[in-house]
């Protein structure tokens, strides 16, 4: 019998699965079940530019493109980033197009991390950030955010963290659980840390546009003096409801750049051509979709907000993305044994905050990118839930 743990790299077999995918797992294969577990918009992906897609391939626009994508789509990519954020990138040299903004962050990485250089991965978190690194045998250094700073990075939080193997800076805003939002003062506060101790920034901004209130998304590429030490992740899966099309896209220094295309060059050759010549409206004429979407998840984000709070769960008010992350501590359970116990006796499907991190205990992370009806229902189950543990009493 052959034993293929001789032939599996060591260093695979040591990273765990996704935390949010085991919940999801579960709601499948369970009837009833209202699951708001995962980070995908129930949005479809607007006619016109599902339109756009269908007319290139019906008229045979199915080659492959340029390792960094089609230029048309570098260049609109290159416009966006300037009228919405005042960043300029240069679309021949300074864009690449990525299957998704996952492999943004995984080719970005690979180019930038060796082994034994330490990576600060702010947490709660995304839960791709810190496989990648140790993949790459780097030293994933989680740096806590904590509620009563709205979950945003400090500038002595992160000069507390840094050390002479410290090369990289994971910041990931609007966030992905908590729906924290970074800033301009907060941005040009780290990036005087940054600048100081020479770091390189991750800036995954996937959810940019996602944001409430009259402060929009503002990019640290934007800080003076950082956008020649920070690769941008973005991409149009959040944005525009695109999540199967798998596009994305990073912006950056060009010699990064180069190098994150000559991955992509060996790994993936080129993205999509559909899915580019889709982006390409997208960005032309996309912006009233995202004005639509933005209303519709704001309405929900106010409900569940109002609601969790309502049946007894402290919850940060998020200001970006699509999630909320209530502390369920007063119930005495750990993250993974509340949502457990959740799902086996409510069905509903919901993701420990411990899958975001160690710093993510004691929270759930609920999306609320489903219909209110959905959420309304859920949050009714979760109460009843609540009242058989005795923790809330209420109406």
């Amino acid at each position: 019998m052959i034993n293929y743990e001789e032939f599996l790299n060591e260093r695979i077999l040591n990273i765990k699965p996704s935390g949010i995918r085991k919940f999801f797992s579960i709601a499948e294969e369970m009837d009833n079940v209202i699951s708001l577990g995962v980070g995908e918009p129930d949005f479809l992906t607007p006619w016109h530019i599902r339109q756009k897609g269908i007319e290139n391939l019906e008229r045979g626009a199915t080659r492959y493109t340029a390792n960094a994508g089609l230029i048309t789509l570098r260049e609109e990519i290159s416009r966006f980033y300037n009228r919405k954020y005042n960043v300029k990138y240069d679309p021949k040299n300074e864009i690449t197009v990525t299957v998704g903004g996952s492999e943004g962050i995984d080719m970005c990485i690979r180019s930038l991390v060796c082994p034994g250089d330490e990576v600060l991965v702010i947490e709660p978190s995304f839960v791709c950030y810190k496989p990648i690194v140790e993949m790459c045998g780097g030293v994933a250094v989680p740096l806590e955010t904590k509620n009563e700073n709205n979950f945003r990075l400090t500038a002595k939080e992160l000069e507390d963290a840094v050390t002479d193997k410290t090369k990289l800076l994971i910041l990931p805003y609007p966030n992905n659980p908590t729906g924290a939002v970074m800033r301009k003062d907060d941005l040009v506060a780290i990036s005087k840390v940054i600048k100081s101790h020479n770091l390189f920034v991750l800036s995954d901004e996937i959810y940019s546009e996602l944001t409430y209130g009259d402060q929009k998304h503002f990019s640290i590429a934007a800080v003076t003096g950082m956008k020649e030490r920070t690769v941008v992740i973005n991409g149009f899966s959040k944005t525009y409801s695109m999540t199967g099309w798998r596009l994305g896209y990073a912006l950056g220094p060009e010699p990064v750049i180069k190098q994150m295309t000559k991955l992509h060059q060996y790994a993936i050759m080129s993205a999509p051509t559909t899915s580019q010549q889709a982006a390409i409206e997208a960005l032309r004429n996309g912006d009233e979709d995202i004005r639509k979407m933005i209303l519709d998840y704001d309405m929900r984000r106010r409900y569940a907000v109002n609601a969790f709070r309502e049946i007894g769960l402290d919850c940060f008010e998020p200001e970006g993305a699509f999630y909320i992350f209530p502390c369920i501590k007063s119930t005495g359970l750990s993250s993974e044994e509340f949502c457990e116990r959740l799902i086996m006796s409510k069905r509903v499907a919901v993701v420990p905050g411990n899958a975001f991190g160690d710093s993510g205990e004691g929270f759930i992370r609920v999306s609320y990118c489903y219909s209110i009806d959905n959420i309304r229902e859920a949050v009714k189950r979760i109460s009843e839930f609540l009242k058989e543990l005795g923790v809330f009493n209420g109406d």
